[in-house]
């Protein structure tokens, strides 16, 4: 990595990491998007290779307080790896990420580190989204300024994305690096969010802030048995989801959708009858029985959530 030239040295230095398997012209975008905060502190950017050849960008590298540099990812393949390795070689004190395929607006870190200037006890800093992409152009905003772990037990929060979260370095080694041995990578953000917010709260700047590509489409898209098997990792892992009825009910319709779209209509009846006895105005029992009773696939079931740029 290549040392950054001095700047102003009463804004702490921001470490920006993107994980990428290398998608051309988006990943372009988003590091020239990093490279070009409004931030007047430093930045270095870190594009992460996962396990496939880096790829110099042509990008625009400011003279003055910028760095950009390439690795490779060191650990476990997938997201949580590409993201621990960013963090490992990451020099400064506070550490961001971006999805390779999302995008900062110019002042995000601006706002974000004065909030958290003002917050010496937020663990870390997220705002408002814009969801983009084919057909859709939505803004999701909270009406909170922070969000604390009882927040998170009862619902995943989706405004709180992983492309909008700046998080202390000491936030990180006090809570330890994200989940690599959860099963496909599936939640890994929710896991480390709750995570964080146990350590902390996340003070939400009002704004809109990054934009999300959202194509309608995921990488765990029919994906059924590993949804299932993570969310179980889920609930091993954070008996205190416990806590909240609402938040356990979430995510047992979750596994019982998954299930039924797997066609393990019995397995996802059961556990429906437990999302009932926990919250029977959980949403996804009515999404979930017709695909159980075989009226409807669950793809088409997703397919039509996130047209809305809603989940299940």
């Amino acid at each position: 990595m290549t040392e950054l030239a001095p700047t102003d040295q009463t804004y702490p230095r921001v470490t920006a990491v993107i994980a990428t398997r290398d998608r051309p012209g988006l990943l372009e975008r988003a590091v020239q998007a990093v490279l070009d905060q409004d931030y007047p502190g430093e930045i270095e950017c870190v594009v992460v290779y996962d396990h496939c050849d880096i790829r110099p960008l042509e990008v625009r590298v400011p003279e003055h307080g910028r760095t950009l540099g390439y690795v490779n990812n060191t650990h476990r393949q997938g997201l949580p790896g590409g993201r621990n390795t960013g963090a490992d070689v990451a020099t400064g004190e506070l550490i961001a990420f971006c999805d390779d395929d999302d995008l900062w607006l110019p002042a995000r870190l601006s706002r974000q580190v004065e909030l958290l200037r003002a917050r010496p006890d937020a663990a870390a800093a997220s705002c408002g989204i814009r969801l983009q992409g084919p057909g859709i152009a939505k803004e999701r905003q909270l009406d909170t300024g922070e969000v604390t772990l009882d927040d998170f037990l009862a619902d995943r929060v989706m405004e709180v994305h992983s492309s909008t979260m700046l998080v202390r370095r000491s936030t990180w080694d006090a809570i330890g690096p994200v989940d690599e041995e959860i099963p496909g990578g599936y939640g890994e953000d929710y896991e480390w969010l709750l995570r964080v917010a146990a350590h902390g709260p996340v003070v939400i700047v009002p704004e809109v802030l990054v934009v999300v590509d959202w194509h309608g489409g995921s990488f765990f898209f029919g994906r059924w048995a590993v949804i299932v098997e993570a969310s179980r990792y889920l609930l091993a892992k954070h008996p205190e989801l416990a806590r909240s009825r609402t938040g356990l009910a979430r995510i047992h319709g979750q596994i019982a959708f998954a299930l039924a779209s797997g066609h393990r209509r019995g397995e996802a009846l059961r556990e429906l009858a437990r999302v009932v006895r926990l919250n029977p105005a959980e949403k996804r029992v009515l999404v979930t029985l017709p695909v159980a009773l075989g009226l409807v696939s669950g793809e088409r079931v997703l397919s039509l959530a996130q047209r809305r740029g809603r989940g299940v």
